[in-house]
């Protein structure tokens, strides 16, 4: 299929001057694949009940939730296994090819999750089914945020990039609320047997036209302007991976370390804190999906204008009040949330989403300036991965179960005051990176250019950059 040519002023000579309807199409196909990714991982965990029934009948209880959750976590350690697949395609053959093929991927996984028969029709072999379409899922999303962040960030002009990049985090909490609804409204439709009978599949099916339609868009539009510099120049490096553990050593853990900060705390609030609220604090199942529909509202409001804020303000102003209210609040908030009436439960649940919502709206931008352009997304695609691997992927089983061995349930309360100081540790070791040039900038190369230096790194917002130069 032959991509959209952007359109740009022809007096321009900087190449992030594109016309509207091209940044438009930019974005949707940088969110768009983000959103299907995390409506399969959602609908996943929002159905951890169910799905502990259908393929592990005979375990039952907290037993089930943990086998559910465990599965749920395999599919984390595959992440890095797709990050360095992907993040070397995407830093040597371009960000538009790996966006494509991730999309596919992610969606044969959840489909096979969708077709694959229960415990009591083919025994052992239903869970044995399970872990792979988890697994295929895993190695698709070890390749998706890389992508998607890197896609973005070298489409955006510097004064707009945190707004910009936002939206791959709106397009995340979008697949997340559109995952709660499905699943409210499967539950609203049909009786809990029902459900469990055949219709827990529904939502994995739905996610076969949504890939369709993301396939389709980001077939459709070029690669980065920063990435054609880099092909232009003839820069495009052989080892990315390599590079990185080189040249990006210290911008590589400190990537890993706002992704702990992200994830872990992604993960409690839109993801555990459904099952949290219907098997700990006693709402219903009805209750916790509506609660769940309101952490995800709450969280796309605020997400663009944190994005704003940090092109405003800067990125490390706003991650580190993100920091200092999650160390503080959390703790109030799992007490109030725990006295479960409903006014508690919508308050408490507004206020963390509030919170996630101020890193989800900044990270994205402030891990992606921390990356010279020819190693970029092989660094966000290890980093983020092996983040979600360690950390955020095992942290549901690890709070169900320390809640099940200890008999405290205050335990995620705990679990996110622990992430937020890695957060501000993380944070205070960073550079403030707001309205940083890519094609411009020279002195932070990963590797030395062939091409000589033409240009001055440093630049204001608006003033043009010249295209070709040498790549960030």
């Amino acid at each position: 299929m032959t991509a959209t040519t952007p359109t740009r002023d022809p007096h321009s000579t900087d190449p992030h001057d594109v016309d509207s309807a091209t940044l438009r199409r930019s974005i949707v196909a940088g969110s768009v694949g983000v959103l299907v990714h995390w409506f399969d991982w959602a609908v996943y965990a929002y159905l951890a009940t169910t799905i502990s029934d259908v393929f592990f009948p005979d375990a039952g209880g907290a037993t089930g939730l943990l086998a559910v959750f465990g599965v749920f976590a395999v599919a984390f350690f595959f992440r890095p296994v797709g990050s360095l697949i992907f993040g070397h395609l995407g830093d040597t053959l371009g960000r538009k090819k790996t966006l494509s093929v991730v999309i596919i991927m992610m969606a044969l996984g959840t489909l096979m999750l969708g077709l694959t028969p229960s415990y009591d029709s083919i025994g052992v072999w239903a869970p044995v089914l399970l872990v792979v379409g988890r697994v295929i899922q895993g190695i698709a999303a070890g390749g998706e945020f890389g992508s998607a962040t890197a896609f973005l960030a070298e489409y955006s002009k510097p004064a707009k990039r945190g707004f910009n990049c936002s939206w791959i985090e709106f397009g995340s909490v979008m697949g997340f609320l559109l995952a709660s609804g499905v699943v409210a409204v499967l539950f609203g439709v049909f009786d809990d047997q029902t459900v469990t009978d055949w219709a827990w599949r529904i939502p994995f099916l739905i996610t076969v036209p949504l890939a369709a339609v993301g396939y389709y868009i980001r077939t459709t539009i070029e690669d980065t302007p920063d990435y054609r510099a880099l092909e232009e120049a003839e820069e495009v490096p052989t080892a990315p991976i390599k590079e990185v553990f080189q040249h990006n050593r210290k911008q590589f853990f400190q990537t890993i370390g706002v992704e702990i900060f992200m994830n872990c705390t992604f993960y409690v609030v839109l993801t555990y804190l459904l099952t949290y609220q219907e098997d700990t604090v006693g709402f219903n199942a009805g209750t916790a999906a509506r609660l769940s529909v309101i952490a995800s509202l709450t969280a796309a409001v605020i997400i663009p204008l944190s994005g704003r804020a940090a092109d405003r303000w800067g990125r490390k102003p706003v991650l580190l009040t993100a920091g200092v209210l999650l160390l503080v609040l959390s703790w109030p908030m799992f007490q109030w949330m725990n006295q479960g009436t409903a006014v508690a439960g919508f308050c408490s649940t507004f206020v963390l989403s509030a919170v996630l919502a101020l890193i989800l709206g900044t990270h994205t931008s402030a891990v992606a300036e921390l990356f010279p352009t020819r190693t970029r997304q092989s660094g966000l695609s290890m980093a983020y991965s092996i983040a979600g691997a360690l950390f955020a992927g095992t942290l549901p089983y690890v709070n169900t179960w320390l809640i099940d061995w200890t008999g405290n349930i205050m335990v995620p309360a705990f679990t996110l005051m622990i992430v937020a100081v890695v957060g501000l540790v993380t944070v205070s070791t960073m550079p403030e990176t707001k309205g940083i040039g890519f094609i411009a900038d020279k002195e932070q190369h990963a590797a030395p250019v062939a091409a000589p230096a033409t240009a001055s790194a440093t630049r204001s917002d608006d003033e043009p950059e010249p295209q070709g130069a040498a790549t960030r």
